[in-house]
């Protein structure tokens, strides 16, 4: 089996040519038509010099251009990213930096052309994706062509035992791994059908599941309390759907639950991230779920659960899971320091606190690391900081979650201000709209005297309260 990523949707192409396989707000695609498209990428790479190995940043507006933007780079032997569209144009510029790319994608050409993808090593990177960084710069996860291969057979099989004809519908973002691995490659990978939307909206979902006849709907938490807050479901409009998948948030069980009452239909949930995929997972086929666990180990995964010091711990006791799988980034991106911090001996440090059940079930008890889960995104704390303190009144902040029954969590900012200084809140708020992505600001701020600290001078956030 060729090595290059992209020599798998090659082979899709040629096995599934006649079928539409991709369909967006104003056009859609056979395999065939998406392969040209994607060769057409391909060829224009090669054509200014772009080699195998650069760097590409993916950066266009419409969801479609984007995947055959990424399919173009893969076949061109390119390591690529896409980028989050909803960034403000300094953290894209702060991205780029660090990507460092030979050249930004920023349109599509208008041309079809053949080509077979490059041959490459199956450890040479194929994607980057780059992730919220604790200490407020973004981390980009190196993913080798061989780990995108595993990560997506994990999402086909175990995740989301995909069939050919499944219709799978997203409004996700394809910067991040669930929405373009989950609901895009992986579907195409199996000539199945994904239906990609730009935003999520309500009726736009219910609308697109009925006229499309999807079978999956992937989503996040807050969209579908957001669908149950809306009113009575039309329970005929999702009679096509198999199942829903929950991701890049926890699912709470109560949400799972009344979502399965008034719809019929059930939410598959699971845990994952950019740097690993998806391993821990229910698969659509399982019967035995419990409303505390996340899932079990994905096929090919292994799990411990460890103390502080790395010593392993029965499975029923509290400590960091830890995660051993073939899918696994490489390292993040010309930042050794962190990826060490990560990884040991094949295995990957997830920073979050679990057990794992006898039966194999794993449950999420606690985080350690400071990162917020709002709304499906993940947002650093230490980077909503490093705004909130570029402020020219804010002489000291911290940043923490606090539940929130739409979005799971909300960002709260405590902060300390500078002598004979009196912004408002709005004024704090404003201030990071034009600095971050809409998801990132705060909504919550307090202003306080001081900040709690221990005796090494670091705050002491668990004394922080609302």
């Amino acid at each position: 089996m060729a090595a290059n990523i992209a020599s798998s949707f090659d082979a899709a192409a040629l096995t599934y040519a006649d079928k539409t396989v991709l369909i967006g707000d104003q056009r859609s695609y056979t395999w065939r038509d998406l392969d040209l498209k994607a060769g057409a990428v391909a060829t224009f790479l090669q054509s200014i010099g772009i080699l195998p190995g650069q760097r590409l940043a993916i950066c266009l507006d419409d969801p479609l251009d984007i995947i055959i933007g990424v399919f173009g780079g893969l076949k061109a032997g390119c390591v690529v990213t896409p980028f989050n569209v909803r960034l403000k144009s300094e953290e894209r510029d702060q991205v780029l930096s660090l990507l460092n790319p030979a050249l930004v994608l920023d349109c599509i050409p208008e041309s079809s052309e053949e080509f077979s993808a490059v041959n490459v090593d199956a450890e040479d990177p194929a994607i980057i994706l780059f992730t919220s960084g604790s200490t407020g710069v973004p981390k980009g996860a190196v993913l080798s062509h061989r780990s995108v291969r595993i990560g997506l057979e994990m999402w086909c099989e175990s995740s989301l035992a995909i069939e050919t004809d499944d219709v799978v519908l997203s409004v996700l973002p394809l910067a991040h791994s669930y929405g373009l691995f989950g609901t895009v490659m992986a579907p195409l990978l199996m000539g199945a059908c994904s239906v990609v939307l730009p935003r999520f909206g309500v009726e736009e979902v219910l609308s697109a599941i009925k006229s499309s006849q999807a079978t999956i709907f992937c989503g996040v938490a807050t969209m579908f309390r957001r669908m149950l807050d809306a009113g009575e479901v039309d329970r005929d409009a999702l009679s096509s759907l198999r199942f829903t998948t929950s991701g890049a948030a926890p699912c709470p069980w109560e949400l799972a639950e009344s979502w399965q009452v008034a719809t019929g239909v059930r939410i598959v949930r699971g845990y994952g991230m950019s740097e690993l995929f998806r391993p821990v997972c229910y698969s659509p086929v399982d019967t035995v779920e419990t409303a505390q666990s996340i899932g079990h180990a994905a096929k090919g995964v292994s799990l411990k659960i460890v103390d502080d010091h790395g010593n392993n711990l029965d499975g029923e006791q509290t400590g960091e899971l830890w995660i051993k799988s073939g899918s696994c980034m490489t390292e993040y991106l010309d930042r050794p320091e962190d990826t060490e911090l990560v990884m040991e001996a094949g295995w990957f440090k997830t920073g979050d606190l679990a057990t794992i059940s006898p039966e194999g079930l794993v449950s999420i008890v606690g985080r350690k690391k400071e990162v917020i889960l709002r709304g499906g995104y993940t947002v650093a704390a230490g980077e909503v900081e490093t705004v909130l303190n570029a402020h020219p009144d804010v002489s000291e902040s911290a940043v923490i979650s606090v539940p929130d029954r739409d979005l799971g969590e909300e960002i709260c900012a405590f902060l300390v201000l500078k002598s004979e200084t009196n912004p408002t809140a709005q004024d704090i708020i404003e201030f990071c709209k034009l600095q971050m992505a809409a998801y990132k600001y705060p909504r919550i701020i307090n202003f306080v005297p001081d900040l709690p600290k221990g005796a090494t001078g670091k705050v002491d956030k668990s004394k922080l309260t609302v």
